[in-house]
Order: structure tokens, then sequence, then C-alpha cells
């Protein structure tokens, strides 16, 4: 069992808890991410780590209430428990050689463009950090990503904070600005990415961070297959990072929706066995 330490509310719908797991934080590094199974009967979700502290043996996980699971999990307290918590899965993102790098977050993606940010700070390079949200209340972590950013932009779709628009309008004006950036990393909505990708020249190196369908992370179900380079990965085990430019970011959206349906069923029926 896994117990719950800190919970907080970062914005309507978004959470962020502390959960005690020494083993895992030993282990883990910025881009892997755990399974974990809130009780005996529910499903496996994927979480990406957004922090951890080994010394005190803790990983940071912050979810958007969207489905039956996510929604549940935001119902956990401090002092409560998760049955199952598996990881560090996948692969984590190598920050060695970098100078300059753009770091873009879209909507909930931000939690865990953190990391990422956090460690190529530490590392020397200079980033420029690019975080968008829907509107002001549903900024997030701008005050922990303005201590590892050289520069960060916010943006909202409604004009309530920042700049009035995407975060792909500030990405294409620091391209422009700036001839020596050496990667861009995007995290966020598939449609934000794909359109990063599609911004971003070829010579630029592109990171992705795929947000599969997933049951057991370990490259046996085949659930989280996307197609890279014309090839087919497991998202898992070959990823979550992928080189946007080779990514087939329309299957990708095709497969998300595949158990919107059965989802809002279960959602449904949740509400009416707790009235």
């Amino acid at each position: 069992m896994y117990k719950i330490i800190e919970k907080e509310i970062l914005a309507p719908g978004i959470k962020r808890i502390r959960v005690e797991a020494p083993l895992i934080a030993r282990k883990t590094h910025p881009g892997n991410f755990i399974i974990l199974r809130i009780g005996e009967l529910d499903e496996r979700i994927p979480l990406t780590v957004a922090d951890y502290e080994r010394d005190k043996g803790t990983i940071t996980l912050i979810f958007q209430e969207i489905g039956y699971t996510t929604k549940k999990l935001g119902t956990l307290e401090v002092g409560d428990s998760i049955q199952d918590l598996v990881g560090p899965l996948g692969k984590h993102l190598d920050i060695r050689g970098y100078k300059k790098v753009i770091c873009l977050g879209g909507g909930s993606g931000t939690a865990l463009l953190y990391p990422k940010v956090k460690a190529f700070h530490e590392n020397g390079a200079e980033v420029l950090t690019i975080t968008g949200a829907r509107n002001k209340e549903l900024v997030i972590l701008e005050k922990e990503l303005r201590t590892v950013s050289d520069k960060l932009f916010i943006t909202t779709d409604d004009g309530s904070y920042g700049y009035h628009g995407f975060v792909t309008d500030i990405l294409q004006d620091l391209l422009k600005e700036h001839s020596d950036i050496d990667l861009v990393v995007a995290i966020g909505p598939v449609p934000m990415m794909k359109a990063v990708s599609n911004i971003t020249p070829n010579d630029i190196k592109t990171i992705v961070s795929l947000n599969a369908l997933m049951v057991d992370g370990t490259g046996m179900c085949g659930g989280c297959r996307v197609t890279v380079g014309g090839e087919t990965k497991f998202t898992c085990i070959d990823g979550p990072a992928f080189d946007g430019h080779q990514v087939d970011f329309d299957e990708i959206m095709n497969r998300q929706s595949y158990y919107h349906e059965e989802e809002d069923h279960v959602c449904r029926l949740d509400k009416e066995v707790n009235k």
C-alpha cells in the first residue's frame, strides 16, 4: 500500500498528491512514469512522475480528473492509500549535451513538463518555457516553472492571463528570435504536439511525450502501440518520448477515442450507485 502524505488542488479538476514510494523514488528520472491501481477491482492507469525526492522516499503525481479512475483518485485524502503502484517505467529523457531548449506544456501536460524543465535547468541549459491553458484559472505550476526557467511565457485561449493565443504562437516567435535552439520538447494534447512538430524545422530535434492507451506498461499487451517513422512502437517501453517529426499523430487521435462511450457509461453508473 502506498500512502498519500500530501494533497493539493492546483486548479479546478487538477490535483497534486505526494505518495510514499521509496523504491520508485530511488530509481526515477525525468520522463519516467508509473502505473497505479487504486483498489483490487480498479483499472490500471499510467501517470508521469511529476517530481521525486530520493532522500524522503516520495514521488509526486499530478492528474486531471477526466475519467472514472482519475475522478476516484481525486477523492482520496491524506492518509489514504493506493493499493498498487509500479515503476519507474518507460525510458527517461536524456537531458545531457543541450545548451538552449524550448519546453512547451499544454493544459495538464504542464505538470508532466515540469520535471524535464527542472532537469535541463540543473544540467546548465538555457530553458525557454511556454505553458498554455484555456483560462487563467487553469494555469498551473507558474511559480515552480519560473524558478527553473530562464524565461517563462504563459498563454491562455481566452486572453484572461498572459498572451492571448496558443503556445505555438510563442514558439514561432522564439524560433525566429533564436537561431541556436538545440531541442524542442512538447507535452500536452495530441493536436498541440502535432502542431508543434509541424512548426519546428527538421533540423531542430523535437521530442513529444505520448499518452497512448496503456494496460500493463511492460510491452506485453500491445495496447499502447503507436507508429513512429513507419514502424510500430510501444509507448510503455520504447517511450513515452519520441521524435515528433516521425509520429503518426492522426492514428493516435483515432485510437484515443475508442473507449469514450464505455468511459461515459462507467461514470454514469458510478453516479447512480453513489447517489
